[in-house]
């Protein structure tokens, strides 16, 4: 069982789908996908291990948090009634990856919004950690300010900045100074091990999008947005759904026709 905090929205009984976000976010950081979702999805959002309201990481597990995050989206996995549809954005798309290689069965599709690229090494980038410590400084005391800035200078709504900001302060500092090990650096063996239809949605020009010797498996779609940063969805809503909105509704479970007679 986990012992992750787990969002909910939407009719229990729709198809599931399990919404797994980025580093330094949380399972409340989709929320204008929920409202466009949650009608006729069951969704289930995840603070990962780390964010949120989730517990932080032990000192044993800062040294292998690669392998706890793929165990602890594995368990989620298995408590959904049915095998979901996954839609992981960055950190959260790649461990929505790992799990479908892992386990096929547990997952019906994948929806990867410019997941993270794993580089194989096991301690942090300095300039990584000093970047993410100077970012997240600026939540400490300024989140108001942060906020106002953004609704001037971004195109994101108003609920996905305050939600995105109010993520920032609950971030385990530990994981991000010693913890984050993405793992082996497999992605092209990855891709090609999937067996379950895949769309990535990624900036045209992103640094993270695979390519063109990672795209020969016919089970993965992409989907290239111009004029987007790494948070394709708050960047442009409107391109994200129409690339993404037909792919869920394609795989969606049809339920069978009542029997008659």
């Amino acid at each position: 069982m986990t012992d992750l905090r787990v969002h909910e929205h939407g009719p229990p009984d729709a198809p599931t789908l399990v919404l797994l976000h980025g580093l330094t976010e949380a399972g409340t950081a989709w929320p204008d996908a929920v409202k466009r979702w949650q009608g006729t999805w069951h969704i289930v959002a995840v603070d990962l291990r780390g964010h949120g309201r989730s517990p932080r990481f032990t000192t044993a597990e800062l040294q292998r948090t690669h392998e706890v995050w793929l165990a602890d989206v594995l368990d989620v996995l298995r408590e959904v009634p049915a095998a979901p549809i996954v839609v992981g954005h960055s950190l959260g798309g790649l461990f929505a990856l790992r799990a479908a290689v892992d386990a096929p069965q547990l997952v019906r599709a994948l929806v990867l919004e410019d997941p993270a690229r794993p580089t194989g090494e096991v301690t942090p980038d300095p300039e990584f950690v000093a970047h993410q410590e100077a970012f997240l400084d600026t939540f400490v005391s300024g989140t108001a300010a942060e906020k106002a800035r953004m609704r001037r200078q971004s195109s994101w709504t108003p609920e996905e900045i305050d939600e995105w900001a109010d993520c920032k302060p609950l971030v385990d500092r530990r994981m991000i100074r010693g913890g984050l090990s993405l793992g082996p650096a497999d992605r092209p063996a990855l891709l090609a091990a999937l067996t379950v239809p895949t769309l990535f949605v990624v900036p045209t020009d992103g640094e993270m999008a695979p390519t063109d010797d990672e795209l020969g498996n016919p089970l993965i779609d992409i989907a290239r947005i111009p004029g987007v940063g790494h948070c394709v969805r708050r960047d442009d809503a409107a391109s994200y759904h129409a690339a993404v909105d037909p792919f869920l509704e394609l795989r969606r479970p049809r339920t069978p026709p009542a029997a008659t007679g």
